[in-house]
């Protein structure tokens, strides 16, 4: 059992807090027994199962110890101490773990295109991000593309927002140059959002393939993403506030593409 925060596995999986050595180590740090969970059951690429004596004490403990011994994870026994030094939370449940990153390759855009994903333009909070990921896989979209400079979907807040969503989807990292070109060449139906919008996000006909594209909490969408959308919504506002939060925002039209296509 390691019992020093010094350990240097320890002082590596603590710098993966930071998203520039998440990115030269293509890993990242979850912590919780439902994202841990998530992760085991998705067949995630686990490198060390981090667990206290305390939880692996505990009934569900004892449960997903056995069944990373099954999986033959590698498995870390770390004290209480050194488990804090790890953890972002007050009261941790004393497992995390650490996984490499799963992106999906450019070379799958040229495929057949199909079905509904989503496009995310420089989106920078790393809740609003985790939120949107969770409402995903509520609502069966399963291809995100995150286009431009967006935050990281591997940060601490995203991964505790998106509530182990972020294993089953296919993420996708894109220039704006280059996403303008595979829409122009595959053809693809683009529609965007837009608080100046005149259409009705709900009297519009979502095409049964097609990209959401949502802009960034702050700018929107960039005039050069506008300039392909097929089709610009918007959604009513009746109070004094002129916009949503950006995960609201992308759930309720998510929500309306949904109902539209199972009916």
């Amino acid at each position: 059992m390691i019992t020093s925060s010094s350990n240097e596995r320890i002082k590596d999986i603590r710098k993966l807090r930071n998203r520039k050595f998440r990115e030269i180590s293509g890993h990242f740090f979850a912590e919780g027994s439902r994202i841990v969970i998530e992760a085991i059951e998705r067949g995630a690429d686990i490198q060390d199962l981090i667990v206290t004596p305390k939880y692996g004490q505990s009934e569900i403990g004892s449960q997903v110890i056995n069944q990373a011994k099954e999986k033959k994870l590698h498995l870390l026994e770390v004290s209480e101490e050194v488990f804090q030094s790890l953890s972002q939370k007050e009261n941790p449940q004393g497992i995390g773990a650490v996984i490499s990153q799963k992106w999906s390759k450019k070379e799958y855009l040229h495929s057949s295109f199909s079905g509904v994903w989503l496009g995310l333009c420089e989106i920078a909070d790393p809740g609003n991000l985790g939120t949107i990921i969770r409402t995903c896989d509520a609502v069966g979209i399963n291809k995100i593309v995150l286009i431009g400079n967006c935050t990281d979907p591997y940060d601490p807040t995203a991964l505790r927002a998106c509530m182990g969503g972020i294993f089953s989807k296919d993420l996708f990292k894109i220039s704006t140059d280059d996403f303008i070109d595979w829409i122009k060449l595959q053809g693809i139906d683009v529609i965007g959002t837009a608080d100046s919008a005149k259409i009705d996000y709900r009297s519009y006909r979502f095409p049964r393939d097609m990209i959401l594209v949502m802009g960034s909490e702050r700018e929107g969408m960039p005039t050069q993403i506008t300039e392909i959308c097929k089709e610009i919504v918007s959604i009513p506002m009746q109070g004094s506030c002129d916009s949503l939060n950006l995960a609201v925002a992308t759930g309720v039209v998510l929500y309306e593409i949904l109902y539209q296509h199972i009916i």
